[in-house]
C-alpha cells in the first residue's frame, strides 16, 4: 500500500532501547480504552487501517510524527503523549516546567489577573489531582474553619470539600454535591488512568454519606449549598482548561471559578470582600503563598 502514511518514518534518533512491541502494546491499550476501532483511529490520524494494524502487531515502527498524530487522535494528555513517545523509543517533545519558572511567567501573571478579576467570588487554579496551585482571596469562604492539617501544602480541594474536618459540616447538600465531585474524579481517572486519582476517589467515597435518590432526583450536578456566617450560599462552578497547552504543567491545570446562583449569594460575597479589604486583606488560614489579590 505505498501511501504517505505507510512511509511516515522519522529519522530522529531514538532515546531509549524501546522495541516496536512496547509501543504496539501501549497503542492497543489506549485504543481499546478509548473504544476506537483501528479504522476510526486511522482516519483520525490520516493514515490507513493496514498501517495501524501493522503497528499494533509490532511489524511496523512508526516515525515520531506518526506517534504524535496517533496520540493526538486518542486525545491523550501531554504527559501521556510523552509516555507514548518513550514507548516508541523517542524523546518526549512536551516540556514540564514549574509554574514559577521564567518560561511560564507570562501565563502565571495572566492566571493571577483572572483570579483577581473574579473577586468577590472564589476562584482557584488546581492540578490534575485537585491540589491547589493558586487562589484568590475570596477562597476564605471555602476554607473557613477547616483543620490546619487540611490546609498544609499541597492543599487538595477535593478532599477539603468532603472531609468532616473541612467543608463537609457546612455543606447542606453534601450527599449530592459530594457525588458530583466523586463522579468527576472517577471520569477523569477512567480517561486518564492515575493511581493517585483512584486512591482519591476511594477516599472521597468513604467520606460521603449515602446518596438520597428519591423520585425527584435530577442528577448530582447541583449548586453547592454552603453555610457561612452571613447565611447560606448557593454556588455554581465553571471549569476552564488550557486547550492548546504545549507544556505538561499547563496541560494538567484548570481554573475552577465559583459563581453565585442567586442574588442573596452575590450580596453576601460582595459584603465579605468589602469587609476583608476593610480589615487589611486577611485571607484566613490558607497558606499566603497560594493566595493572589490579598491586599
Amino acid at each position: 500500500m505505498g501511501g504517505r502514511a505507510d512511509r511516515d518514518y522519522d529519522p530522529v534518533p531514538v532515546s531509549t532501547p524501546a522495541t516496536p512491541r512496547d509501543f504496539a502494546r501501549e497503542l492497543r491499550r489506549w485504543r481499546e480504552a478509548r473504544r476506537v476501532s483501528q479504522l476510526e483511529l486511522a482516519l483520525r490520524a490520516g493514515t490507513t487501517q493496514r498501517h495501524v494494524s501493522y503497528i499494533e502487531q509490532g511489524r511496523s515502527r512508526p516515525g515520531r510524527a506518526m506517534v504524535v498524530r496517533l496520540a493526538e487522535s486518542l486525545e491523550l494528555s501531554l504527559r501521556e503523549r510523552n509516555a507514548l513517545l518513550l514507548a516508541a523509543g523517542y524523546a518526549p517533545v512536551f516540556p514540564e516546567s514549574r509554574l514559577d519558572d521564567q518560561a511560564l511567567q507570562t501565563v502565571r501573571e495572566a492566571l493571577e489577573g483572572i483570579l483577581v478579576g473574579h473577586l468577590p467570588y472564589p476562584a482557584l487554579v488546581v492540578g490534575r489531582s485537585g491540589d491547589v496551585v493558586m487562589a484568590n482571596a475570596a477562597i476564605d469562604v471555602l476554607v473557613a474553619g477547616a483543620a490546619p492539617a487540611l490546609l498544609e501544602p499541597p492543599v487538595n480541594l477535593l478532599r477539603l470539600a468532603v472531609h468532616p474536618d473541612g467543608m463537609a459540616p457546612r455543606v447542606e447538600n453534601l450527599a449530592e454535591w459530594g457525588r458530583h465531585i466523586l463522579d468527576n474524579v472517577r471520569a477523569q481517572a477512567l480517561r486518564h488512568p492515575d493511581e493517585r486519582l483512584d486512591a482519591l476517589a476511594a477516599e472521597i467515597e468513604d467520606l460521603l454519606p449515602p446518596p438520597g435518590l428519591g423520585p425527584d432526583h435530577i442528577g448530582f450536578a447541583v449548586p453547592l449549598r454552603l453555610r457561612c456566617e452571613q447565611g447560606e450560599l448557593q454556588l455554581m462552578t465553571t471549569l476552564t482548561s488550557f486547550a492548546t497547552a504545549l507544556d505538561v504543567t499547563l496541560g494538567e491545570l484548570h481554573l475552577e471559578a465559583f459563581l453565585p446562583a442567586n442574588d442573596a449569594t452575590a450580596q453576601i460575597l460582595r459584603e465579605r470582600e468589602h469587609a476583608r479589604r476593610e480589615h487589611g486583606g486577611d485571607t484566613g488560614s490558607l497558606p499566603p503563598a497560594l493566595v493572589v489579590g490579598a491586599s
